[in-house]
């Protein structure tokens, strides 16, 4: 999961858990099924974050070790 998923979750999650009445359909609250979605989303997004953070820095330490000799010319 991404900062993608994690901004699809929380929009569902909002749609289901504010736009919907709670009665709407019986075998399942969709009003807590919308707030775990937002939940999920909030940390989808959090660890999105996190890992692109992470890949940014070691991004950086990369080192090249270039032992060939040229091609002649």
């Amino acid at each position: 999961m991404g900062i993608g998923s994690g901004i699809f979750l929380i929009v569902v999650g909002a749609i289901l858990a504010f736009a919907i009445s709670p009665d709407t359909w019986e075998v399942v609250n969709l009003n807590v099924v919308g707030y775990i979605c937002i939940a999920a989303g909030v940390l989808a997004l959090i660890l999105g974050l996190v890992q692109n953070r992470q890949r940014a820095h070691t991004s950086h330490r990369v080192e090249r070790y270039d032992d060939r000799t040229p091609p002649p010319v």
